[in-house]
């Protein structure tokens, strides 16, 4: 089996280190097949700069660059694009998704065709961030049949089979679940 991760990222040249640190970490232990597919999402900082020097040192990193920035959806895209994989895993590149949580995902994926998480402690503004995305999920949950507890989790598993055709835009990326569904 092979693993493919897909990372979008958009101003992160403070946390790609340690998140490659953290994700080389988790593969090397689980012994399988995998790459690491960075996607640099138009940032301004120097982000591209630091992945392209963990690509020159891991040959299982493969880093894909925007010109400008499109967005998560249009990354993940990209991602999903060039992911080789037989199961494809999406995290954040900011350290709110903790790699040591993929080898549960793939445990999951074995009896299933897409496994989420969900930010169980979230780092953000109850007020601005995390009310309005418990509403969401309630609604989304409510209008698609499918419940899911953080729609807005990035850490998802997929079997490549449940990707290789969607066509995605605008903030579909978030909708995967109930599309596949």
């Amino acid at each position: 089996m092979k693993v493919s991760v897909v990372i979008p990222l958009y101003n992160e040249e403070e946390n790609i280190a340690i998140l490659h640190q953290r994700l080389k970490e988790t593969l090397d232990r689980l012994g399988c097949d995998y790459e690491i597919i960075y996607i640099d999402d138009g940032s301004t900082d120097r982000t591209l700069a630091g992945l392209e020097g963990i690509q020159a040192e891991d040959k299982k990193v493969v880093v894909l660059s925007l010109r400008r920035n499109f967005g998560q959806t249009a990354a993940f895209a990209a991602g999903f694009d060039f992911a080789r994989g037989d199961i494809v895993i999406t995290m954040d590149g900011d350290l709110q998704n903790d790699p040591v949580d993929i080898p549960k995902l793939l445990d999951l994926i074995k009896d299933n065709d897409l496994v989420s998480g969900w930010r169980k402690k979230r780092k953000d503004a109850f007020i601005t961030r995390r009310l309005p995305s418990i509403l969401a999920n309630w609604i989304i949950s409510k209008v698609t049949g499918v419940k899911l507890h953080d729609y807005g989790c990035s850490l998802k598993a997929y079997r490549r089979e449940v990707i290789k055709n969607l066509k995605l835009y605008g903030e579909m990326h978030r909708f995967i679940p109930a599309v596949a569904s």
